[in-house]
């Protein structure tokens, strides 16, 4: 029992230094769409905490935004994060459904404050607005 104790804390251990790896190298990309790219995720999970908390969201677009933020935070994936380019095009498909359909029921100013990131990623995600 204590062999797997320990195998499951090296595991997780070098799942967080795999995570810390990827954070310091993405800090370090050129002005562009690779680190743009980068700093999507934690800026949707910045979002997700924002309109969980807001009071001006509606009921079924929390709903929406936080399992969103679940299933970014969710080490279950269809396709495994491993995968260079492909592993974390799961969960940016997930979060842009999420945000574009909470872009409908919430007011676009509401969801532009709660982003962190550019303005103009989060634009060019919900699309144009309606009228």
């Amino acid at each position: 029992m204590r062999d797997w104790l320990v195998g499951l804390g090296v595991a997780a251990a070098g799942v967080v230094a795999g995570w810390a790896v990827l954070v310091l190298l993405a800090r370090r990309l050129p002005p562009g769409v690779p680190r743009e790219l980068a700093a999507l995720i934690p800026d949707c999970l910045t979002t997700v905490r924002r309109l969980r908390a807001d009071p001006r969201v509606p009921r079924r677009a929390r709903v929406a935004v936080v399992l969103a933020g679940l299933w970014l935070a969710s080490p279950i994936d269809l396709i495994p994060e491993f995968l260079p380019v492909v592993g974390p095009l799961d969960d940016i498909v997930v979060v842009a459904l999420a945000l574009r359909y909470a872009g409908r029921q919430v007011p676009r100013e509401v969801l532009l404050a709660a982003w962190p990131g550019e303005r103009r990623l989060l634009l060019r995600l919900l699309g144009p607005a309606r009228p």
